[in-house]
């Protein structure tokens, strides 16, 4: 059984910051390719930023120079630090990951809240 498991969100003012955690178990290693996408209300979730097994990133246009994605593969968790947060970063925060090309099983997410 794989799980997912996100955590580190929280209502914050404009500017501020938040370190989000993805804990991975059940045969997901976070060495692999891993994704943290976004869910706000009435919008479709969208691709915040990626980091592969090379190590390469890559980030959204509206979060790059903000957010940082890393891993701790001893740990089997990877992060999303979040800095000079904005309203419109408001969101459910997801981690996941790609087994034989499909996403596997969401977690619960993370809620993010930013108060301007």
């Amino acid at each position: 059984q794989v799980q997912l498991v996100e955590s580190g969100g929280g209502l914050v003012q404009a500017g501020g910051s938040l370190r989000l955690s993805c804990a991975a178990s059940g045969r997901i290693f976070v060495g692999n390719d891993m994704y943290w996408y976004r869910q706000a209300p009435g919008r479709q979730r969208e691709l915040v930023a990626s980091i592969w097994s090379s190590g390469s990133t890559y980030y959204a246009d509206s979060v790059k120079g903000r957010f940082t994605i890393s891993r701790d593969n001893a740990k089997n968790t990877v992060y999303l630090q979040m800095n000079s947060l904005k309203p419109e970063d408001t969101a459910a925060y997801y981690c996941n990951t790609l087994r034989d090309g499909v996403f596997v099983e969401w977690g619960r997410g993370t809620q993010v809240t930013v108060s301007s």
